[in-house]
C-alpha cells in the first residue's frame, strides 16, 4: 500500500526510529562541486584570506508576504519580534507544543510584510504549514532545493567569508561601502547589479566587522556578481569554496546543524504529519550513529540543549511556550565543542581501512557524518554524558572535533569524555554503513571555539 503522508510512512513502518535508522539515503545533499582548489586550502582561506561558497542550491527558501506574516512569525518562534521588519534578520527557532525542538533556519526581511526563511527543509515547513492552516493573511510562495525542484531557482546566494571580506566588496563595488550592523541586511551593487547582503559569521566570531556577507540576488545576475566577486578576491587570497570544506564550517562555528524534529508522535502533531508528504524530507532523512534507542522521543531535543535559549523570549504567547516554562528551571544540557584525541583518531582511520573482519566505521574526511541526522554517544566512563551531533576535521583545529550536547554538571573546560564511533550490531541496514565494529574515541570538552 502506498503512503500518501508522513503520517502513513510512520503507521506503515510501525516504528519512526527504526523506519529512520535504516532509511536508504546517506548524509544531506549538498548539490556543488567538491573542491574548487583543495579543501584544505578551502577550510584556510575562511580562516586567514576569504572563501566563497555558493549556497544558491541546497537550502528551502519559502517566502510569507501579507499583513499577517509578522504574526505568523511572533506565533511559531521562539525569538521576539518587537523590533522585526525590513533589512533585518534572525535565526528563526521553532519547537513543537511541547517545547521540543523542530528546527532553525534564517529570517530575512525583506519588507515590513515580506519575509524569507531560508534553510533546511525542517523549520521552513512547520512554518508554512502554520501559515496554511491557522488563518493567517499571508500568501506562502515555496522556492525549493535544487535537488527537489530539477535545479532551478528564484535566487542566488554567496556567501564570502573571512578577515579579506570587506575588501573584497569595495573592491568589487568599486568603492567603500555602508557598514552593515550584524544581522542587518544593507545594499549595494556588483557588477552593475543591485545585491542585497546579511552581515553573519559562518565562522568566527559574531559581530567581527563584515567579516562574512551573505550576498542575494535575482537568479538572472549570479554569473555577473559571481565574477565581479571572483576578480576583485584575486589579489585578496579568495578561494572558492566546494562541498567538501562547506559542512565543516558548522564544526568550527558551533551549529549541530540537522536534529530530530520532534514531530514523530503526539497527537497534536498528528494534522502536520498528515499534511507533510511521504516522499518530503521528514519523511525520508536517516538516523545513524552510535546513540540508539526504538523510542523517537528520546532523539528530541530542547532548546537549552543547543544553546538556543539565548534567543528565547517569555515576551508573548507563541507555540510552545507553556512548556518551555515549565522546562525552563529544570536541569538542561549545554552546547560545547568536543577536541577528539588525535591518537584515537589515527587508530580509528587505520581500523576502518586495515581493520579486516573487525574494521572500524570509515571516518569520512574531512566531514564525518553519514546520515541525515547524525548521534553518537558521549560518556564519562560508562555514564552516558550527552549526544555529539556532527564531526569534522579541519586544518584550522588541526585535528577532528564535533558539536554535542553535554549534561550542564559535565560542560566544563577541559572535561574527559569518550564518544562512541559506529553503529551497534556491525551496523544499520544504511547504504551508507559498512559493516563494522564500534570503537571508542577520547575527547576533551570545550565550552569555548576551537578557533
Amino acid at each position: 500500500m502506498s503512503s500518501k503522508s508522513l503520517e502513513d510512512k510512520i503507521q506503515q513502518a510501525g516504528n519512526p526510529a527504526r523506519m529512520l535508522r535504516d532509511a536508504p539515503v546517506g548524509v544531506y545533499a549538498f548539490p556543488f562541486r567538491g573542491e574548487y582548489s583543495n579543501w584544505r586550502d578551502e577550510q584556510e582561506a575562511w580562516n586567514r584570506t576569504a572563501v566563497l561558497f555558493d549556497q544558491s542550491f541546497h537550502m528551502t527558501d519559502v517566502y510569507f508576504e501579507g499583513p499577517d506574516a509578522r504574526r505568523l512569525m511572533s506565533d511559531v518562534a521562539l525569538n521576539s519580534f518587537r523590533t522585526f521588519g525590513k533589512n533585518k534578520a534572525k535565526q528563526l527557532i521553532v519547537c513543537n507544543h511541547d517545547g521540543r525542538f523542530i528546527g532553525d533556519a534564517i529570517l530575512f526581511g525583506l519588507a515590513d510584510d515580506k519575509f524569507q526563511l531560508v534553510g533546511t527543509p525542517l523549520a521552513p515547513n512547520w512554518v508554512a504549514y502554520q501559515a496554511e492552516t491557522g488563518g493567517y493573511d499571508v500568501e506562502v510562495t515555496r522556492d525549493e532545493r535544487s535537488v527537489d525542484n530539477g535545479g532551478k531557482r528564484r535566487t542566488y546566494r554567496y556567501q564570502l567569508q573571512g578577515p579579506n571580506a570587506l575588501k573584497i566588496i569595495e573592491k568589487a563595488h568599486g568603492g567603500p561601502t555602508d557598514r552593515i550592523k550584524f544581522f542587518n541586511i544593507g545594499e549595494f551593487t556588483l557588477a552593475g547589479r543591485p545585491v542585497r547582503a546579511l552581515n553573519h559569521t559562518m565562522i568566527g566570531i559574531p559581530g567581527q566587522e563584515m567579516t562574512g556577507l551573505e550576498m542575494f540576488g535575482p537568479a538572472d545576475d549570479a554569473p555577473a556578481v559571481l565574477d565581479a566577486l571572483l576578480t576583485a578576491g584575486a589579489e585578496f587570497g579568495l578561494r572558492q569554496g566546494g562541498s567538501l570544506a562547506y559542512p565543516t564550517t558548522g564544526v568550527e562555528s558551533g551549529w549541530a546543524g540537522l536534529c530530530v524534529p520532534a514531530i514523530y508522535t503526539g497527537e497534536r502533531m498528528k494534522p502536520y504529519r498528515e499534511w507533510l508528504r511521504a516522499e518530503g524530507f521528514e519523511a525520508s532523512a536517516s538516523l545513524g550513529g552510535s546513540f540508539t534507542s526504538d523510542d523517537i522521543e528520546d532523539y528530541y531535543l530542547t532548546p537549552w540543549d543547543l544553546g538556543y535559549d539565548r534567543v528565547l523570549k517569555f515576551d508573548r504567547d507563541f507555540i510552545g511556550r507553556a512548556a518551555l516554562e515549565e522546562l525552563a528551571d529544570q536541569p538542561h544540557r549545554k552546547e560545547v565543542w568536543l577536541r577528539w584525541n588525535d591518537d584515537d583518531v589515527a587508530r580509528a582511520v587505520a581500523a576502518s581501512l586495515f581493520g579486516g573482519k573487525d574494521r572500524a566505521k570509515y571516518l569520512d574526511i574531512p566531514y564525518s557524518v553519514y546520515a541525515t541526522f547524525q548521534y553518537d554517544k558521549v560518556l564519562i566512563g560508562d555514564r552516558p554524558a550527552g549526544l555529539s551531533f556532527k564531526g569534522a576535521y579541519t586544518v584550522n583545529i588541526g585535528g577532528w572535533a564535533s558539536v554535542a550536547s553535554i549534561d550542564e554538571a559535565d560542560a566544563q573546560d577541559g572535561t574527559d569524555v569518550t564518544l562512541v564511533w559506529g553503529e551497534e550490531n556491525g551496523g544499520s541496514a544504511k547504504p551508507s554503513v559498512e559493516r563494522h565494529v564500534q570503537t571508542p574515541i577520547r575527547a576533551t570538552v570545550h565550552t569555548t571555539p576551537l578557533v
